[in-house]
């Protein structure tokens, strides 16, 4: 996060969080930070003691090669050794810690009037039925199943009965298009997708087994040999039947479709679970690759349960009687380690949340907090920026919260501020972490005491365009010198490409594609995505830096910036800005703005264009497309993919705009 005017100033937590910490002080993080750097078998070994493997490893804790010109790039964590990660996030807690009664998640529909309480009983108990189904449609170790649920508990169920069969589940976040989904089902070439008739965002209908069927269609018609079967969820028939609403007329294929109570009815609740290897893999999860085409990133069963369990412990500082919430969708990275996995491997008790924050009224989010006394608040900078949209403070009691966080995108200054004063009522520490889909779990943030600084086993450094270490204060590309477990392991059938996309660049270092800027105390700043690096007359700038001075202007809601060649510059800076409600986009706006960028950062920065954008182009988890932006500020109607678009119609009305702002 880039604060302008404010880079120095610090917030401290309070005495008593300090007190109860975990890593209490900044001595303690660092010896344990050294320790994870200077004897990583030793650091490693104590917190694989904590779980329990069938057999032990034959190697070393971690081997690896992240140089290119040595050969296939490879990481390896206790190889040799079995266990399940099932078993170690429920069977453990409930045969051996006596957690069986302890609430696994508090679960609450679109509408405030659905709810339920999970144990862990019961969450073991179900997620053995769901494995036992799988078995029965012929799922074994190795095979790829697909999910397309919304956040309901059979999310959970399915993802978890995978992983102790051994099954490799793969999540389409529901709400992709049918040509996402099919793309997704063919390239894992899943046998089975575990689906829902349909789902309720709000006010708004989503038929997925239509959408189901439409992409299983696509499948069969590239793919003659593809047969995958559907196992349909019926839990949100009580949404789509609920008063008021239309009735959901659900497509159906007795030859391949398979009804979900009917196969759970008589399923015994007792299965055991698949002695795997150290290195199986235990998942693949798509992510938007830069350009347009995803890419299926895959992790492994012991390396994630290690490192998605420690960063979870000591990032949000979890203790017993935490009640924590994550807000993120289970079909992005962010909920698989921080809602099921990472949790649930430390005992905790979570809140697993289908709607939207504006549904049925946009105090849902403090209503639930107040509900569940939540201790532990883990959202998206873009739901933060909706809600101080309405400009209204939480009628809601939310003395229980202890800790913020913030995940998925910079955070901008104001809605920082907004976060810790209003939310967190100027008590609660804000953790803004920075880590990929492709790390598994939170690479820049330690225990919460300390931002910006790295976690365990992390060891970031920065380059310069020629691949030299820089020293001290620096601007560059960010890149990581050594693996750590929970790191992906390749690209599912694309080993090249995950060589070529994440080593190639810097041999011997893993390359994360943002740029990063260590300042005069240590602290690493993000500034964004590499390829939204600009180079303005030989000067590199980030977007992030730029849209922060842009967002200052009281009339600005949000602002992204991109590149556009320029005959002298090179580049020059094209902004495209998003004003408040009632607020007028005219002549005056744009001079004030390209004097508040000359302010707060040089002449060097002016944008060269300022374009007005009623929205920007985002994905549905809130991201927003620049790869759009840039094609929209060359006016390249050659767009690409656009099925992971959460509103296509947005590109029209920008292109539209565009002839104001640039022939």
């Amino acid at each position: 996060m880039v604060v302008p005017d404010s880079k120095d100033k610090m917030y401290y937590p309070s005495d008593d969080l300090q007190k109860d910490a975990h890593v209490p002080g900044f001595n303690s993080y660092l010896a344990l930070y050294r320790k994870s750097l200077e004897t990583p078998e030793a650091f490693w070994k104590d917190v694989a003691d904590e779980f329990f493997w069938k057999t032990p490893p034959v190697g070393p804790m971690l081997q690896y090669n992240f140089d290119v010109t040595k050969g296939n790039i490879y990481v390896k964590c206790m190889e040799g050794a079995k266990t399940n990660i099932c078993y170690n996030v429920l069977d453990r807690h409930v045969r051996e810690s006596n957690l069986g009664q302890k609430v696994a998640y508090y679960w609450e529909g679109n509408s405030p009037e659905q709810h339920m309480t999970i144990t862990y009983s019961q969450l073991l108990s179900q997620v053995c039925r769901c494995a036992n189904v799988l078995k029965r449609l012929g799922v074994k170790k190795g095979d790829r199943v697909s999910i397309y649920l919304p956040m309901i508990p059979e999310l959970v169920f399915t993802m978890l009965a995978c992983a102790r069969i051994g099954a490799v589940h793969s999540i389409v976040f529901a709400g992709f298009s049918s040509e996402s989904l099919s793309e997704r089902i063919m390239d894992a070439q899943s046998s089975i997708l575990v689906t829902a008739d349909g789902v309720y965002r709000g006010e708004k209908l989503i038929n997925l087994k239509q959408i189901a069927d439409e992409a299983l269609e696509k499948c069969r018609k590239n793919h003659s040999k593809t047969q995958t079967r559907t196992l349909q969820s019926p839990i949100s028939c009580y949404q789509v039947h609920s008063p008021g609403k239309p009735e959901l007329r659900t497509p159906w294929d007795s030859e391949c479709d398979v009804w979900w109570d009917e196969a759970m009815r008589d399923s015994p609740d007792e299965c055991e679970p698949e002695w795997l290897d150290a290195e199986d893999p235990l998942f693949i999860l798509y992510t938007s690759g830069s350009t347009g085409k995803p890419k299926g990133v895959l992790h492994t069963v012991a390396g994630y349960l290690l490192y998605t369990s420690l960063t979870f412990k000591y990032v949000f500082d979890h203790h017993h009687d935490d009640v924590y919430w994550c807000t993120a969708d289970i079909g992005w990275i962010t909920g698989h380690s921080y809602i099921t996995y990472g949790p649930l491997a430390n005992g905790a008790t979570g809140v697993l949340f289908e709607g939207i924050p504006v549904h049925p009224h946009v105090g849902r989010f403090w209503e639930i907090i107040e509900k569940y006394k939540v201790t532990k608040f883990y959202t998206a900078p873009t739901a933060i920026r909706l809600l101080m949209k309405y400009g209204q403070e939480p009628l809601y009691d939310l003395s229980s919260l202890r800790i913020l966080g913030t995940v998925g995108e910079p955070i901008n200054p104001e809605a920082w501020q907004w976060y810790h004063k209003v939310v967190g009522q100027g008590r609660c520490p804000i953790v803004d972490t920075f880590w990929q889909t492709e790390t598994s779990g939170c690479d820049l943030k330690p225990p919460f005491l300390f931002q910006t600084f790295p976690f365990f086993g992390v060891e970031p450094t920065i380059l310069n365009e020629h691949g030299e270490e820089l020293e001290g204060e620096a601007e560059g590309y960010l890149v990581f010198r050594k693996p750590w477990p929970g790191i992906m392991r390749t690209l599912y059938r694309n080993h090249e490409h995950f060589e070529n996309t994440y080593f190639k660049k810097f041999p011997g270092f893993y390359v994360t594609g943002d740029g990063c800027r260590r300042d005069k105390d240590g602290y690493y700043w993000i500034t964004g995505r590499i390829d939204d690096m600009l180079n303005v007359s030989g000067h590199l700038m980030s977007t992030a830096e730029v849209e922060a001075a842009l967002t200052e202007h009281l009339a600005v809601a949000e602002a992204a910036v991109v590149s556009r060649p320029h005959k002298v510059k090179g580049e020059c800076l094209y902004c495209f800005v998003t004003l408040k409600d009632s607020r007028e986009f005219n002549h005056t706006t744009v001079e004030e703005l390209k004097r508040l960028v000359r302010e707060k950062i040089g002449p060097v920065a002016t944008p060269d264009f300022i374009q007005n954008a009623p929205a920007l182009p985002k994905t549905r988890s809130g991201k927003i497309m620049r790869r759009i932006l840039r094609k929209i500020a060359r006016n390249d109607k050659d767009l690409g993919d656009l099925s992971t678009l959460a509103d296509p119609k947005v590109v029209e009305v920008l292109f539209s705009h565009r002839c104001e702002a640039a022939a």
